[in-house]
């Protein structure tokens, strides 16, 4: 697996940081992010379980961006 580094949530200090990955031989999206509190994993679970071998991650808005260029970077690999 090689992971292209997309972006770092700049502003979540140095403690590490919200993250945002494409894998290049997949084209999936690889996301590093804040663990979700019990109230966010009581909403996740009223549809449904999280399985063990899943999480749930948050990722914040000002990410957005990052995102969508992870989408389209992992959308061009997949046209290739």
């Amino acid at each position: 697996m090689a992971l292209r580094f997309i972006a770092k949530d700049d502003k979540s200090g140095v403690n590490g940081s919200p993250t945002v990955f494409v894998d290049e031989e997949t084209s999936d999206l690889v996301f590093q992010g804040w663990k979700i509190d019990e109230a966010t994993e009581a909403e996740c679970l009223a549809f449904g379980p999280i399985p063990d071998h899943e999480t749930v991650v948050r990722i914040p808005a000002r990410m957005v961006r990052a995102i969508r260029e992870a989408c389209d970077d992992a959308e061009r690999r997949e046209l290739r």
